[in-house]
């Protein structure tokens, strides 16, 4: 039992190692843009969530938008209210990650990352930029595989065993998981990465997986409830507002896990994407339903942690 936990950690820490590897190269090219367009294009709802989806597409991490937000909120940079539509647009910037990581079973691993060491080694920041990406996605999927590789061997615990039947039989129970995990290793990519490979190989449940993903993204939320502590009022603010956000849309959708796992098989063939597809479904539907109430979405949040103030000011 210990050799399998062993190599779960080890697996776990390979996620996290190409996640923090894709970061890096990512921000070397869009990073100081990024910050750009956040500080010039929010003066408009839907402008700040087309921005929080393109600079989360491109950094590969919507809990380092989150951070950024909240560091530009806290300088005073941005306001908490402006904040608010790219937080809408970060939750669905975050899901195309986990759309090209659906395709883990069917890309080569070895020519990625051998491809990626030698672009590691060219003095180029361009070509250095693009070798720690493509090594980073190939350290990454060589983790997922690893994942399913451990599916079957994790089965023969009765403990968890025991666990993996109580989760599918109670989908809810992994809504809970999904958010303590996320909380814990600080990824909700990395928790639905999991999940995703271990539906793959049959361990979960689709509706489990599901209530996996949607945990994740409550768990994510203490990332930019950290970066708030010691800030300003109005980044608080920020970071109470996504937390809230993300509740709203797993409590209105967490009584139809079965009903979006039976929408997923329209959506794809393999379970990994259909977990993807439902992660993309689950984010832009969310943000569409606060976008049009957004300013009414302000004032609850004004209400619950800012007692001095009754109504947001206009953006």
């Amino acid at each position: 039992m210990a050799d399998v936990f062993t190599l779960f950690t080890v697996f776990l820490f390979l996620f996290l190692f190409g996640m923090t590897l894709l970061r890096i190269g990512l921000h070397q090219f869009s990073y100081r843009h990024m910050k750009r367009l956040i500080m010039n294009f929010v003066d408009k709802p839907w402008k700040g969530m087309l921005i929080g989806i393109i600079a989360t597409a491109l950094l590969q991490s919507s809990s380092g938008t989150m951070i950024l937000t909240v560091s530009l909120v806290g300088a005073g940079v941005l306001t908490f209210q402006q904040s608010i539509g790219i937080i809408l647009g970060a939750n669905i910037g975050t899901t195309l990650t986990l759309e090209l990581f659906s395709f883990f079973s069917h890309i080569p691993l070895w020519p990625i990352l051998i491809i990626g060491t030698i672009l590691l080694w060219f003095p180029s920041p361009l070509l250095f930029g693009i070798g720690t990406i493509t090594f980073g996605l190939g350290t990454i999927f060589v983790a997922l595989d690893g994942f399913s590789t451990l599916a079957l061997p994790l089965q023969q615990f009765p403990l968890l065993l025991e666990t993996v039947h109580y989760t599918n039989e109670e989908p809810l129970v992994s809504i809970i998981i999904g958010t303590v995990l996320t909380m814990i290793i600080q990824s909700s990519t990395a928790s639905t990465g999991i999940a995703m490979a271990f539906l793959q190989e049959g361990v979960f449940t689709l509706p489990a997986a599901i209530g996996i993903m949607l945990g994740a993204n409550i768990g994510t939320c203490i990332t930019a409830w950290v970066a708030s502590l010691g800030s300003n009022h109005d980044a608080k603010l920020a970071a109470f507002a996504h937390i809230w956000l993300n509740i709203a849309g797993v409590v209105i959708f967490a009584p139809f896990l079965d009903q979006l796992a039976h929408v997923s098989t329209f959506l794809a063939s393999t379970p990994a994407q259909q977990l993807a597809h439902i992660s993309v479904l689950f984010n832009i539907v969310s943000s569409l339903m606060i976008l049009p109430i957004i300013h009414h979405f302000t004032t609850f949040v004004l209400f619950l942690h800012d007692k001095k103030t009754h109504a947001p000011p206009s953006i």
